[in-house]
């Protein structure tokens, strides 16, 4: 049986990911070649891997069990192929994270490590919310009120929320606050939507009934909406603190309100350990470890 490598490799990254679209991005083909060769194998096999719907993909019990005995046999191939191939010398790890930590705090240390990293190729996939999916990348960076129980687990640090505003509400404000919560909008990101009810509770702010409450579902713009006025959000040190440092967010009060929200680094994979992503993990722990 002629049975094509890139075959059975399409088929593993599909089984993994439940999608014809992200196996392909992954394995930078088209949606529509990925889903050919999966079709040839089947016909190659006389089995069905995949129940096919509208707008998803799951693997039927035999397409289960041929997964399970295959991928360790391609991982083991890939891995011995990348050790020995003379065109392949770099090594792509990839991490999947929030967009604001992305931004704020990744972003402008990364050259850091691939000016002294040349042969390591990165690949960073951004998310939006908590609740998008994140195993497929090697690297998650995860917040999360809780520790995490799947892989190898790493704490970065806290997160506390404070009242912030631009310049022109701050000098507006800043002789009567209190007064502000009530008679100005209140940002908050929409993940937490009682934010701004926990932070009076825990500043003892009495009669506390905001006049309008925003929210929005991303962390950037909570705090691009404080910055061109529209109102005084909650905004997450430390990691936020840049916006402070260069004057585009003003502190509206010294009351910070303390959570059990953490920054997590997560391995996904343990077995898929290697010396350049061993490094690289040592590397982001130490660049966070000032701001536990």
């Amino acid at each position: 049986m002629q049975t094509p490598i890139r075959g059975l490799r399409s088929f593993c990254f599909a089984a993994r990911t439940l999608s014809f679209k992200d196996a392909a991005n992954q394995l930078y083909l088209t949606p529509s070649a990925v889903s050919h060769q999966i079709k040839q194998l089947e016909e190659q096999l006389g089995i069905e891997l995949f129940e096919r719907q509208t707008r998803s993909i799951r693997l039927t019990a035999a397409g289960k069990n041929f997964y399970d005995s295959v991928s360790p046999l391609i991982k083991a191939l890939e891995k011995t192929i990348n050790e020995f191939s003379q065109l392949q010398e770099n090594v792509t790890i990839s991490i999947t994270l929030p967009e604001f930590f992305a931004s704020e705090l990744l972003m402008p240390k990364l050259s850091e490590w691939t000016s002294e990293h040349p042969n390591t190729n990165l690949q960073l996939n951004t998310l939006k919310t908590r609740k998008e999916l994140t195993k497929q990348s090697d690297l998650s960076i995860v917040l999360s009120s809780s520790k995490p129980h799947e892989g190898v687990v790493h704490e970065l640090f806290s997160l506390s929320y404070t009242p912030a505003c631009n310049k022109e509400n701050w000098q507006a404000w800043q002789e009567n606050p209190f007064q502000a919560l009530n008679e100005v909008p209140l940002i908050l990101h929409k993940a937490r939507p009682w934010a701004w009810h926990q932070w009076a509770e825990h500043a003892g702010v009495e009669d506390f009934a905001p006049k309008q409450i925003i929210q929005v579902d991303s962390m950037f713009g909570v705090a691009r909406a404080a910055q061109q006025g529209m109102g005084i959000a909650l905004i997450p040190l430390p990691i936020s603190q840049t916006w402070f440092d260069e004057q585009w967010l003003f502190n509206f009060t010294d009351m910070p309100l303390k959570t059990k929200d953490k920054y997590y680094l997560v391995q996904h994979d343990p077995s898929e350990t290697n010396a350049q992503l061993e490094l690289f993990i040592k590397w982001m722990l130490d660049t966070f470890k000032h701001l536990k």
